[in-house]
């Protein structure tokens, strides 16, 4: 597999996600290895089943997301996608478009299905400052130590 090749299945993955919804997360098998490894800021799931427990209360009140990549890096057996995520959730800043910069690493198994998942992202940019009280104390705090650097 060349780098062109590996870099298209994070292409696959982006566009995957960026037609998941409600409706279809019975596709999550086409993608995920039956033993996958799940991992956000937020949660570390096992399996499947748990994935697509979690991504069908994800979705519940998601109004809409949509990923763009800022970078891509692959080989054969593992990725790293860069990306701004902007998303709109009735319960978070009240239903404004928020956006979020992210990245996440994959492992492909053998069969070419995902193994191992991990998010990285700022929870405080995705969440916590749009959470009215919570929003100025995590503000105060980040001016508190910018001016102490």
């Amino acid at each position: 597999m060349n780098e062109h090749q590996a870099t298209k299945r994070l292409d696959e993955f982006l566009s995957f996600y960026n037609n998941l919804s409600q409706h279809n997360l019975n596709s999550l098998q086409q993608l995920y290895a039956a033993n996958v490894e799940f991992i956000d800021p937020v949660h570390h799931m096992l399996g499947l089943e748990q994935l697509q427990q979690y991504f069908s209360h994800a979705y519940a009140r998601l109004s809409s997301c949509h990923f763009v990549a800022t970078s891509k890096i692959a080989n054969e057996s593992q990725g790293c996608l860069s990306w701004i995520m902007t998303f709109t959730h009735d319960a978070i800043g009240n239903g404004k478009a928020i956006s979020v910069h992210g990245c996440s690493i994959v492992h492909w198994n053998s069969e070419g299905k995902i193994a191992y998942h991990r998010d990285y992202y700022d929870l405080n940019e995705m969440v916590l400052e749009h959470i009215p009280l919570l929003g100025w104390v995590t503000k105060k705090i980040k001016q508190k130590m910018a001016k102490e650097v």
